[in-house]
């Protein structure tokens, strides 16, 4: 997304107000004193959401674009369209309406205060009380059937609502799940063979791909440009969103049949390898679902056949978002590992059950030594699976030194937000604010984004040699590094990071 000229200037306003090189005394000072003051603060949840409101994140990199939308939105949103809720479901559906019938107008939920309620809670976590045969799983999932007649043609509207929601959270970068061209695929794969071969079937379905990759590219162009306009970005009145980058991970639905599965990931790898865009892909349903689990191994072997015709497509996968109640323990013993040795999966989501893998601690050491992150995502873990605080592997992964990363997952569903997030990251696990500026760090060096990282150690931070004699974040770089950010986006963006989090970082040292 081509940033406007008011952020660039933001930019260098920002820049400018930390001209001092990191190993120089005022700059240690304010980190320093930032950290001091994050401690005293930390058992005040006020203070601490406060505080984190303000920090600088970096990315978010597991936020899937339909759950990120509030409730709220989606019922305007419904309401605007003319669609109608089916009270047997509390779903929405398209007109027309009959009230007599059971399936008022969603106008009506804006008129009266117990439809409305009973929409909001339906379509999102709001109030949720787990009860016999209704458990925080499957309320969470089921929200999305519930609002996919508005989602799935309220494209633009959400990308919207996600980078003004991100821009808010000082998130300057976002990987957004979604899945393109989506009725188009679907068609392609009915009406192509499958014999189990992944050869064939990608051949079979070459001649329909240029087909979906069309669709996929209006899509996208369609939606970015409508966002663009919706937001006012080309002037004085733009919204902070205008700022945020956005890039697409093609999400792969792994509870449904092979053939549209294999077809789906094939889209994916097609699209990331053609249009800058779209960075990766991931797989999304629960999975702990039927299919999911009776399938994943075979769901592996097409990600190592297709990972070795795209080897420059990256791969970020949803794997050990389970808990013991959930699965049998077989079922728990293997995804994670799987799905990083067969499924090439350079980051992991969730990770949650990763102690009850085979040879854990092996399989820990692994992930450290390849730099595999995970994407943590408290409230999500909290909500779907009962896991938190000390039952968590958070500590465990830090203490291996596995990269970690807070995310969002489904903000609007869970009705959370980035600097949520991390307040109940580091209220939960005792955190320290060095450690969350390196999970903001670790946001962008392990973002999918196109580009060279501004960091030669990910480890110690450490500035490549073109710009390792210039304060990271400073306004006027030195030839040799300016050249070096011009030629590379990712260090772009650190870069920026770097900025906003030494002008944070002094504004605290400030005001002490």
């Amino acid at each position: 997304m081509k940033k406007p000229a008011f952020f660039l200037l933001a930019c260098l306003a920002g820049c400018a107000q930390v001209s001092t090189l990191p190993s120089s005394p005022v700059s240690i000072d304010a980190a320093q004193a930032t950290a001091i003051h994050f401690d005293a603060i930390r058992n005040s949840p006020p203070q601490l959401e406060a505080f984190l409101r303000a920090m600088p994140k970096g990315g978010d990199l597991h936020n899937h674009l339909s759950g990120a939308i509030y409730a709220e939105d989606y019922l305007e949103w419904a309401a605007r369209d003319r669609d109608c809720i089916d009270m047997a479901t509390v779903a929405a559906v398209a007109p027309p309406c009959d009230a007599a019938s059971g399936r008022p107008p969603a106008t009506d939920a804006q008129r009266h205060d117990i439809l409305y309620r009973k929409v909001i809670d339906a379509w999102s976590m709001r109030d949720f009380v787990a009860s016999n045969g209704n458990s925080g799983h499957d309320h969470f999932f089921d929200t999305f059937g519930k609002f996919h007649q508005v989602s799935n043609a309220h494209r633009a509207d959400m990308l919207a609502r996600a980078v003004h929601q991100a821009a808010l959270d000082r998130v300057d970068y976002l990987e957004l799940m979604d899945t393109l061209a989506d009725t188009r695929i679907r068609e392609l794969s009915e009406r192509t063979p499958w014999d189990g071969d992944f050869a064939h079937a990608r051949a079979a379905l070459q001649s329909g791909m240029p087909a979906v990759l069309a669709q996929a590219k209006v899509e996208l162009d369609s939606s970015l440009g409508r966002m663009h306009d919706e937001l006012h970005c080309d002037n004085a009145q733009a919204d902070p969103g205008c700022g945020v980058e956005v890039r697409f991970l093609y999400q792969v639905l792994r509870g449904f049949p092979q053939p549209l599965v294999f077809a789906q990931m094939l889209t994916g790898f097609e699209l990331a390898a053609r249009d800058t865009r779209v960075v990766g892909i991931n797989m999304v349903m629960p999975e702990d679902g039927y299919v999911s689990m009776r399938d994943f191994r075979v769901q592996m072997a097409m990600l190592d056949y297709l990972h070795a015709q795209y080897p420059q497509v990256h791969i970020s996968l949803h794997a050990g978002e389970l808990s013991s109640t959930m699965v049998p323990p077989d079922g728990l013993r293997f995804h994670i590992r799987d799905s990083i040795e067969q499924g090439h999966a350079q980051r992991i989501g969730h990770g949650v059950d990763v102690m009850r893998e085979d040879r854990p601690q092996e399989l820990l050491r692994e992930m450290a030594r390849n730099h595999v992150l995970v994407e943590i995502c408290p409230t999500s873990n909290r909500s779907i699976l009962g896991v938190a605080g000390v039952d968590h592997p958070l500590p465990t992964y830090l203490a291996a030194h596995v990269p970690l990363a807070i995310a969002t997952d489904d903000e609007g569903v869970s009705r959370s937000d980035l600097s949520r997030e991390f307040a109940i990251a580091a209220s939960s696990w005792q955190l320290s604010y060095p450690t969350l500026k390196t999970m903001a760090r670790n946001s962008l060096e392990y973002a999918f984004v196109a580009g060279a990282s501004l960091w030669v150690s990910r480890a110690a931070f450490e500035p490549v040699p073109a710009c390792a004699h210039d304060a990271p974040g400073a306004a006027q770089p030195a030839s040799a590094c300016a050249a070096f950010l011009s030629g590379n986006e990712k260090a772009r963006l650190q870069w920026h990071l770097e900025a906003q989090l030494h002008a944070f970082e002094a504004g605290i040292a400030a005001e002490r």
